[in-house]
This record gives structure tokens, sequence and C-alpha cells, in this order.
């Protein structure tokens, strides 16, 4: 008898066992394959698919699309989309392409993949500026060229001169710092991906938390409708905004590993999926209805 019990107390177990490993693994199935969702009023759709770890977006004149493709050990690469949808890599052999921002009748683009220079792309020419380690977030004002480490402990935020090619650091021993943007009203704001927190950069070096409680906040996006951030989860990652008076909205949900938002030049905006090697194209709720009774 007590052998009929435990082979009976055995199978029990076995089948708890596949049943908890049958829900979990339905859980993260759940979690990857689920929609995209988009806050009342917005509209998105898939606008690029089957681009591998898609990262940083730059829109260009002609209407293409530059994507940085974030693979590492001299696998990554920038893409070029053009209007029509054709595809064409300009440059190759990168190590996680990560930032990227128009400049000097070009684009500057960084490496997150070590130690690596952060460069310049101008008439099919590369030009080194300066070496960084795990360099991603960029911006350009135009005189100088900001760049910031995802590194931790050890990080910094770093000032190019374009005029005279200097390189200050302005901040040091940064952990996991990946997002930089401009706003309008001048503050330079840089992200805190483990901590949750967007600072501002200040004068008396305390750089103040504007944005806190935030879930491994990465890429930033300035504009009329406030702060932009996207959270780099692999599961239910969340497009927010964040407006002039502090109030939040979850604009997308369900992400996977989301990076760069910019705008698309026509009011709406363009979102890297890296965590489904895609890119997603948003709509306003005002652009939207106006193309609907156009």
């Amino acid at each position: 008898m007590s052998h009929i019990l435990r082979k009976r107390s055995t199978r029990i177990a076995l089948a708890a066992t596949a049943g908890l490993l049958t829900a979990t693994l339905g859980f993260f199935a759940w979690q990857s394959f689920y929609p995209v969702q988009a806050a009342s009023g917005w509209d998105v759709e898939v606008l690029h698919r089957d681009v591998t770890k898609a990262a940083s977006l730059l829109p260009q004149a002609d209407g293409s699309l530059l994507v940085s493709r974030e693979l590492d050990d001299g696998r990554g690469s920038i893409l070029r989309i053009t209007a029509e949808g054709d595809r064409v890599v300009v440059i190759d052999n990168l190590s996680k392409p990560d930032g990227m921002v128009a400049a000097q009748g070009g684009w500057v683009f960084s490496q997150e993949g070590g130690f690596a220079p952060v460069s310049l792309a101008r008439d099919g020419q590369v030009t080194r500026l300066f070496d960084g380690e795990s360099v991603q977030g960029l911006w350009n004002d135009g005189e100088h060229l900001y760049a910031i480490e995802d590194r931790k402990g050890n990080g910094r935020l770093m000032r190019y001169d374009w005029r005279s090619g200097q390189l200050d650091v302005l901040r040091s021993g940064l952990t996991e710092t990946e997002g930089l943007t401009r706003c309008s009203d001048g503050r330079l704001l840089y992200t805190e991906k483990a901590n949750g927190k967007v600072r501002a950069l200040s004068d008396d070096g305390r750089d103040p938390v504007v944005v806190d409680g935030l879930r491994n906040p990465t890429f930033l996006f300035c504009d009329q409708r406030g702060l932009w951030i996207s959270e780099d989860n692999t599961h239910r990652a969340r497009l927010l905004r964040i407006d002039a008076d502090g109030s939040r909205q979850t604009v997308l949900s369900f992400l996977k590993a989301p990076q760069s938002i910019v705008a698309d030049g026509k009011g709406g905006y363009l979102l890297a999926e890296g965590g489904r090697n895609r890119v997603l194209h948003l709509t306003p709720p005002l652009e939207r209805n106006t193309a609907q009774r156009d």
C-alpha cells in the first residue's frame, strides 16, 4: 500500500511541476506576443519589419530612414531604408551602434560595445571625433555635441566643441546613463536606467531629478507635446509622455525593448522596437482624424 501511495504522490508532483512549467512558459509567451496597445485616440502600426535589434532612428530629407542595428562584436551596422522600402547598409563592422544625431551636414553615431570612437558620417566619409567607452546617447546643438556613456559607476557626460575639437567631461562617476536630450526650456536631460530617474544637468552640479519611478528608462525625446521616455524592458515596456505640468501618460504599452523615438516630420512619431526587430509608426489623435477627413 505504501508503495502505491508513493507512486501516486510522485505522479501528482510531476503533474504539478509540468502544469507550473506550462503556465510559466505560457505567461512569457503571452508577454512576448501580446500586441502593442495604444492610448485612446492614438494609432500605432508596424512601418518596417525584420530590422534586427533596431535601436536609433534618424529620418533623412529625401524620405529615407537611417536605423542603427545594435549587434555586438563588429556585427552591428547602420541601415538606410529608402522611401520605397529598399534597404542598403551604409556603415558596417560596428559594435552595438546606438545613438545617432544630425550634425555638420551629416550625422554622428556612437557605439555602446566597449571602447570605440564617436564618429561623423558625411558625404560618404566617416571621421573619428573622439573616443569613449559604451557611448549611447547623443545630442547636438550646433556648437557642441554631447555624449553620455552607459557604464556602471564610471560613466561620463561629455561635451565636444565643434570649432576647437576640445572634449570636456561635464560629469563622471555615472551609472547606466543612456538617454540624452534637450528640451525647449533649455534643460539638458539624461536618464539613470537602473534608478528609474531622469535628471537635468545643472550649473551647481547637483542635477535634480525631474522624473522618478520609471522602469529602466532609456531614450529621451522632447517636443511641443512634452518629454517622451521609452522603457528598455524585455516585457511589458512602455512609451511614456510627460506633460509640462508633470502629468504622465502611457501612450504605448506591451512593448518589447523599445529604443529611440523621433518625430516623423509629418506630425507623428517613429519608434524603434528592438525586442521585436521592427520600427513602429505612431499617429496622434488630431493628425489621424485630419488624415481621415482628407
